[in-house]
């Protein structure tokens, strides 16, 4: 595992910790939903980088 696969599946934890926080807040469904999409963005681009599909 390479150094930018550690970073987009943390940075994709940190961005759904986010979600979780805000959402339990009552913010706007518009920030939480961008969190969203950006969090799943990162996990996926970091695993599918481990798996090899995306060089």
């Amino acid at each position: 595992m390479t150094g930018l696969n550690t970073i987009l599946i943390l940075v994709g934890l940190f961005l759904a910790g986010g979600v979780y926080s805000f959402s339990k807040q009552g913010m706007p469904k518009g920030v939480i939903v961008l969190l969203s999409i950006a969090s799943v963005m990162c996990l996926v681009a970091g695993v599918m980088r481990i798996q090899g599909l995306w060089d």
